[in-house]
């Protein structure tokens, strides 16, 4: 492949990854609901432990260790099961923040005491436990490198993407914990959070019961 070929390849796989993680998610709902409950700076730790997490699934497309959790099916189904527990986990988190009675944003206390890796491992956790990332990277990839290429160059082509994947991360947890976005947060608590419920919950229910399919 020639390095016009393999540059234009790898702009049209840029894009997709750019707009793929720009679309709304799991992972973008759980940093806008972080930015809304806590500060800006954990909700920046978060959103990068997300791109951590979504990073860690990129390399391991891009080194074809893939191909042995395709292999291994059962290990696919565990992570499936942890992350559908983990979305429930959140759904039943805004939930109970939908039907609180007090108009103190929730979780600010225990978010402040919280440490930095362990704001960083949650934000990890949601695209760690979500096996179909990897699924969507190697798309990216063999949109970049369709034939005759390397693994070097697979690699390249996910670190060329993660200044992408921290700038959007970054960017929701900087837009969603602003004055404005919490005081409309704070406005209409009750319909944001059960939305935000009803999201996680769905998402929850798809990654279980997916778990059938396999």
């Amino acid at each position: 492949m020639d390095f016009l070929s393999l540059s234009s390849n790898a702009l049209l796989a840029y894009s997709a990854y750019a707009i793929g993680t720009a679309s709304p998610g799991p992972s973008n709902l759980a940093i806008m609901s972080m930015a809304m409950h806590t500060s800006r700076k954990q909700a920046l730790i978060f959103a990068l432990g997300v791109a951590f997490g979504s990073a860690f699934w990129g390399f391991l497309a891009a080194l074809g260790l893939s191909t042995l959790l395709i292999q291994y099916a059962e290990v696919l189904i565990a992570i499936k099961i942890l992350g559908g527990l983990y979305l429930f986990w959140l759904a039943y988190k805004s939930a109970r923040s939908a039907f609180a009675k007090t108009h103190i944003i929730p979780h600010q206390t225990h978010a402040a005491s919280s440490s930095t890796l362990k704001l960083f491992f949650q934000g990890a956790l949601m695209h760690l436990s979500n096996p179909k990332a990897i699924f969507v990277w190697l798309s990216i990839v063999a949109l970049a490198l369709p034939a005759n290429t390397h693994t070097s160059d697979a690699l390249w082509i996910v670190v060329g993407s993660l200044p992408i994947g921290i700038f959007v991360f970054c960017a929701y947890a900087l837009l969603f914990s602003t004055p404005t976005a919490k005081a409309f947060y704070l406005r209409t608590k009750r319909y944001f959070d059960g939305t935000l419920a009803t999201l996680f919950g769905y998402a929850g229910w798809q990654m279980l019961t997916s778990t059938s399919k396999n």
